[in-house]
C-alpha cells in the first residue's frame, strides 16, 4: 500500500512543480511559499479532524499526550521543510522546471545517506547503485 501513496506523492509533486512555476510570475517566491504553507495549514487540519472523527479519536487527546521527544522532532522536520519550500520555490522561480526538479530529487541520494547514519539503515550495494545512477541522472539533466 505504501508504493501507492508514494506514486500518488510523486504525481502530486510534479503537479506542485508546474503550477508554482506558473504562479510565480508575479509574486515574490517567499510570499507565494507562506500563502502555499496556509493553504498547507488548513487543508490539514480539515483532514485530521475528518480521520480522527471517523477513527473515533479524540484530536486535542492526542496532542496533549505527545511526548517532549515527538514535538521537537516534528517540529524540527517542520523547519526543514519549510526551508525546502522557501529555496525551492525560489529555485523555480529562476529556473527552469526541468532542472530545478531533477536537482531537487537529489534530496533522494542525501535520505539515503542520513538514513544510513541516523537510523541505521543498510546500505546495500543495490541502494549504492541506485543513488549514483541518481547523481549520474541529475547532472546529465542538470548540466545538459
Amino acid at each position: 500500500m505504501y508504493i501507492f501513496y508514494a506514486l500518488l506523492s510523486s504525481i502530486f509533486a510534479a503537479l506542485t512543480a508546474i503550477l508554482i512555476k506558473i504562479g510565480l510570475a508575479n509574486i515574490n517566491s517567499n510570499l507565494a511559499t507562506a500563502i502555499r504553507t496556509i493553504i498547507i495549514l488548513i487543508m490539514s487540519w480539515i483532514i485530521v479532524f475528518y480521520t480522527n472523527s471517523v477513527n473515533h479519536q479524540n484530536t486535542i487527546e492526542t496532542i496533549k499526550n505527545l511526548n517532549t521527544k515527538t514535538i521537537v522532532f516534528i517540529m524540527l522536520s517542520g523547519i526543514a521543510t519549510g526551508l525546502s519550500w522557501l529555496f525551492y520555490f525560489k529555485a523555480l522561480q529562476i529556473g527552469k522546471v526541468n532542472k530545478v526538479i531533477v536537482i531537487d530529487k537529489l534530496s533522494i541520494v542525501f535520505t539515503i545517506i542520513l538514513a544510513a547514519i541516523f537510523l541505521q539503515e543498510a546500505l546495500t550495494i543495490k541502494t549504492i547503485i541506485g543513488a549514483l545512477l541518481i547523481v549520474v541522472g541529475t547532472l546529465v539533466i542538470s548540466l545538459g
